[in-house]
């Protein structure tokens, strides 16, 4: 992929970085060392995929939770970012922002709040509905379950913590089992256990 076409539909490495560093200034938090994580779990997993570029990779974890620069929301912060990078042009980043939360496509399996308005509420879910996943979404998806703010972690460690903080619902078991199938989905396409290649043991 050239570096020209990156640049239309994401911001180039540096650039992600400085609006991270930007919403940690509106918001700081431990979210942005989570979003560090993931971005560094999606470049080690693409650099091992032949059809995705680790670069891309890696700026959609590291921007998959900028909707959070708005302030302490819950599922409210996807829309904040989709709708914050969409007004900067970048619409791959703008859907990782709405697509990295629902490896199971049904709003109701989302963990946490619904603080959308039902405008919102309509809006994401027709999204999601006419959305047919690629692989960056699917990647975004499993590297955000993987991330903890201090580095990688197991993907029951970190579905187990969302749950104790966030709540538990009848889809919660549909979704962990959406996880569970990504992670065999890349291990295949990496041709090697993903937690090897994120360090863990």
């Amino acid at each position: 992929m050239s570096e020209n076409i990156l640049k239309k539909k994401i911001p180039s490495e540096k650039e992600a970085e400085e609006l991270l560093k930007e919403a940690e200034k509106l918001n700081p938090g431990l979210w942005t060392a989570h979003c560090k994580t993931a971005g560094t779990c999606a470049k080690k997993i693409a650099e091992r995929c032949n059809e995705l570029d680790e670069n891309k990779a890696y700026v959609m974890g590291l921007l998959h939770d900028i909707g959070r620069r708005e302030g302490i929301l819950d599922m409210k912060h996807i829309i904040c970012g989709y709708r914050f990078m969409e007004s900067k042009g970048y619409v791959d980043i703008s859907r990782i922002c709405l697509t990295h939360s629902f490896p199971y496509k049904d709003i109701r399996a989302y963990n946490g709040e619904n603080d959308c308005t039902e405008k919102e509420t309509q809006f994401i879910e027709k999204y999601l509905e006419e959305t047919e996943y690629d692989d960056y979404d699917r990647l975004i998806q499993l590297c955000d379950a993987l991330s903890f703010p201090d580095g990688p972690t197991f993907l029951e460690k970190r579905l187990v913590d969302v749950a104790m903080r966030r709540g538990f619902n009848d889809l919660t078991v549909d979704k962990w089992k959406a996880f569970f199938k990504l992670k065999e989905y890349f291990d295949e396409k990496a041709r090697q256990d993903i937690y090897k290649l994120i360090n863990l043991k």
